[in-house]
């Protein structure tokens, strides 16, 4: 009896253990989303676009091939189809839908194809290269269409996922997280406007112009690029925020294009010692290095040199969420800028302009007659900037550098030669006379921003001047 007794606590002892092991994962395997009723409800309105477009290819002239191989050529210019997939989603049953504009661009055609195996011929109402989106209508009633997400809800760490035809395996689903919020990314043209959502969805090639969900089934971004070096899916997916999707196809369907905000200026991150230099309690803003003439913000009174902390009521913590806050401002918006000035904190008030299709790069010259001067304790030989490089490089003024002495605070800021010094402290230099002038009143064992162009790009950096 008591040999039964001690069998049946020690089963009783080996069920208590094997529950224990195991409960926090039956605990967390019933915490996890079902993904299965999203993907049915979501997916038929979910679509493969094939397009394609006719190039013309040319040969080498017949008489330059043997002849008894002409025969097996083509002719010296031929035309060929050109095929490219993507995907794509409705937003309204009269056939309204969206995709990127890298997967529509150029094409000819543009065949739509649904989940019930149907296919529509579509037509592109609009584009917008800078935010990679695309608005597309097929001529058809009681689509089923998707919802999109309010904007700016979405947080790091919520589980999304994503329906598309990757490598054309066609409408598959794939689940992750949201791995940021917010980053920047430069396009083709080096421009920055959308503040891309970051997962860890596996998105290939083909998942292009497909929805991002929510665990609501409701749209929170396009998915538009991959960080890959294989070609394939290492966990690094970008989607376009609904923020920016609602607002491009809004206007592309009222209008066909996208206006958006401009500044007129040229920004640099702010880093610790700049931040020390500027007033700053720690490293923030978007730095303007340069403005261009007669821009908004250069008739509004910013000046280089000016940290803008604050955009519309919206803080600026890097030089990349100016772009994203401003192009999302409509062209003759009054908004309150906030900048950090000489350390001290201003508010300006900025009329929005609008951006052009080939953006805004202009900058005024001036002229000043040449002269030279010796070494001096920043450590670099100038002189006045001739006609030439002001025209090439569209300065007003500055000094341009012949010489910079070896470990000079000059050297250390990271000037060259060729390079033009615009700016010591918080002094604009206009010829040599001022350098010469800012440059004696200067203290010294001070951190001190200076600001000088290289190859035509404005550079803000810290220096300081040694005790003799």
């Amino acid at each position: 009896m008591n040999q039964i007794k001690t069998q049946t606590n020690y089963v009783l002892y080996c069920v208590s253990v094997l529950l224990f092991c195991i409960a926090p994962h039956l605990s967390l395997a019933a915490s996890l989303p079902d993904f299965t009723r999203l993907i049915e409800a979501n997916a038929p309105a979910v679509v493969k676009i094939n397009t394609t477009s006719k190039a013309k290819g040319f040969q080498l002239p017949q008489a330059q091939i043997p002849e008894i191989f002409r025969h097996l050529l083509e002719p010296d210019e031929y035309e060929r189809d050109l095929q490219s997939m993507g995907s794509g989603f409705f937003i309204s049953s009269d056939g309204y839908l969206i995709t990127n504009n890298h997967v529509v661009e150029g094409a000819d055609e543009i065949v739509v194809q649904m989940t019930d195996r149907r296919e529509f011929q579509a037509v592109v109402v609009g584009t917008d290269a800078r935010s990679d989106l695309a608005l597309l209508k097929v001529e058809e009633e009681g689509l089923p269409y998707l919802k999109m997400a309010k904007p700016n809800n979405l947080k790091v760490g919520e589980w999304v996922l994503a329906i598309g035809s990757p490598f054309d395996l066609e409408f598959s689903a794939s689940v992750g997280i949201v791995s940021a919020i917010g980053r920047s990314i430069v396009n083709r043209s080096g421009e920055d406007y959308v503040p891309f959502i970051q997962t860890d969805v596996a998105i290939n090639p083909g998942n292009s112009g497909g929805p991002l969900f929510n665990l609501d089934g409701e749209v929170v971004g396009v998915n538009s690029q991959i960080y890959t070096r294989s070609g394939g899916s290492i966990g690094l997916s970008f989607a376009i925020p609904t923020s920016v999707v609602s607002n491009v196809i809004e206007q592309l369907k009222e209008k066909g294009r996208v206006d958006r905000g401009w500044l007129g200026v040229v920004i640099q991150d702010v880093n610790t010692e700049l931040a020390r230099t500027f007033g700053l309690k720690k490293p923030g803003g978007a730095l303007i290095s340069n403005l261009v003439v007669d821009g908004p913000a250069d008739r509004a009174g910013l000046e280089a040199g000016d940290v803008i902390t604050h955009f519309n009521k919206q803080r600026i913590n890097t030089s990349g969420d100016l772009p994203h806050a401003v192009g999302a401002t409509a062209p003759g918006t009054k908004v309150d800028v906030i900048i950090m000035r000489e350390k001290k904190r201003r508010t300006i008030e900025v009329e929005i302009g609008t951006l052009k299709a080939n953006g805004e790069t202009s900058i005024a010259s001036a002229d000043k007659a040449p002269t030279s001067n010796s070494s001096n304790p920043l450590g670099v030989e100038v002189e006045n900037l001739d006609e030439r490089t002001r025209e090439r490089w569209n300065l007003q003024g500055g000094v341009r550098v012949l010489s910079v002495e070896e470990k000079s605070p000059a050297a250390l800021a990271g000037v060259g030669v060729g390079d033009v010094i615009a700016q010591l402290g918080f002094e604009k230099i206009h010829d040599v006379e001022t350098f010469r002038k800012i440059l004696d009143e200067l203290p010294k064992e001070t951190l001190l921003p200076i600001r000088y162009f290289s190859e035509g790009q404005a550079v803000f950096r810290t220096f300081t001047l040694k005790d003799p």
